[in-house]
């Protein structure tokens, strides 16, 4: 429990930055702005793709509803692959999280490794597939359909993106992958890490083997990263989990492939597999070892001293927000689905009740709910993510509506 509380009391204050600048970003960057410079067949448009999704705090299942809604409304299949590589590798928060428990170097390299994956498999996938693509988006898709904010509701959406919605999605994860890294530190003994200290890529491949089919968020890869780097594994086989771990599992992979096709789906993995085992053999065999061990003794070293009153406040106050997200996860939903703060009409027409499979996030809830009021005759829409049902309520015709929410990569029952 020790070398747990000592992860979470040191990222504590780094979190709490990460979580508060991505509720900033979600609040105040337009969500047209993401669509408006994906479409064509272009480098262009896979290199923005990739630079607009690195800073994004999305993980592995919520880019993927996010990376369906782009596709919807014009971008390019390359693009769309490059939204999907770039964004669950890393964001605003799990870069300043690497920083407060691995040091400079890997903070750097993560976000020019999710860039550098990003534009292969978006190239790979426009030049190898054949796919007819429109090369412009419609007008009327790209305008702005969110509400109109002021500044204080802006701040108080911001507020509650950071500390509510991001904390459901990724808290659990985080946890998670501290209590692994616990378990790590205390149950496995170093002589297990010793055969492969001087094998590399021997153990980037057993790293893998264990990361891709499990769910890693960007920041919850992190501890575990660190506890195997203490145990003695090398820097480069802790970037691969770093970056291979959140950005592939086996849900993604089912939906990318159901979706975007078999194709799609071996670039997909080709290119975060071939480039976090690529630049990981670099680090091991090109970089000086000190660049990666020497932050990371100096941060373990300082953390052995004592905790200072500024981190455990951010202590008590990220296991508050933490509890109080998880509470807010599984209470009943308002009636009321709207995010403006409006009052909805109360007589509606009765509502009617489906049931989404893999909404695990709010960014999936938030997908889902965009989809189902675009259709016409839709006049709100009430969502329970724990129990995944959907009620629908409006004249809309049934049918429409769950291809509507199929289109984003669901799967409706």
């Amino acid at each position: 429990m020790r070398e747990i509380f000592e992860l979470i009391n040191s990222m504590s204050p780094y979190l709490l930055l990460g979580f508060l600048l991505a509720g900033l970003m979600h609040a105040f960057v337009p969500a047209n702005l993401y669509r408006r410079y994906l479409g064509g067949r272009s480098f262009r448009s896979v290199f923005n793709a990739a630079m607009l999704g690195i800073p994004l705090p999305l993980c592995s299942c919520g880019v993927i509803p996010t990376a369906m809604s782009l596709r919807k409304e014009g971008a390019s299949k390359g693009a769309t692959v490059s939204f999907l590589i770039s964004t669950p590798q890393t964001g605003i928060d799990s870069m300043i999280a690497t920083y407060s428990l691995m040091g400079l170097p890997f903070a750097l390299l993560r976000p020019l490794i999710a860039l550098f994956t990003a534009l292969i498999g978006g190239r790979l996938v426009n030049l190898f597939e054949k796919e007819v693509m429109k090369e412009e988006i419609c007008s009327a898709s790209i305008e702005a359909e969110e509400c109109k904010l002021s500044i204080g509701q802006k701040i108080k959406s911001a507020l509650h993106y950071a500390f509510v919605e991001m904390m459901q999605d990724i808290g659990k994860w985080l946890v998670i992958g501290l209590v692994v890294a616990g378990l790590i530190t205390v149950f496995v003994p170093d002589s297990f890490f010793a055969t492969f200290a001087d094998k590399p890529l021997l153990s980037m491949l057993l790293v893998l083997c264990f990361a891709i089919p499990m769910y890693l968020c960007a920041t919850g890869s992190i501890p575990i990263a660190v506890a195997l780097m203490l145990k003695g594994l090398s820097p480069g086989t802790a970037l691969v989990l770093l970056m291979a771990g959140p950005a592939v599992n086996a849900a993604s992979m089912l939906v990318i492939s159901k979706v975007m096709g078999r194709k799609t789906l071996l670039f997909y993995l080709l290119s975060i597999v071939s480039g976090s085992i690529l630049f990981g053999l670099g680090i091991d065999y090109l970089l000086p070892r000190e660049w990666f061990v020497t932050p990371l003794a100096e941060i373990h070293a300082c953390h052995e001293e004592g905790f200072s009153w500024f981190n455990v406040c951010c202590f008590v106050m990220l296991a508050f927000l933490l509890l109080n997200a998880f509470i807010k996860r599984y209470r009943k939903p308002t009636p009321c689905s709207c995010h403006c703060g409006c009052s909805c009409e109360t007589n509606v027409t009765e509502g009617w009740t489906i049931v989404v499979k893999g909404m695990t996030c709010n960014h999936c809830r938030n997908n889902v709910e965009k989809a189902i009021l675009k259709v016409e005759g839709v006049e709100r829409v009430k969502i329970d993510l724990s129990s995944e049902q959907v009620i629908v309520y409006g004249e809309a015709d049934k049918e429409t509506v769950i291809r509507a929410v199929e289109s984003i990569g669901f799967e409706v029952k």
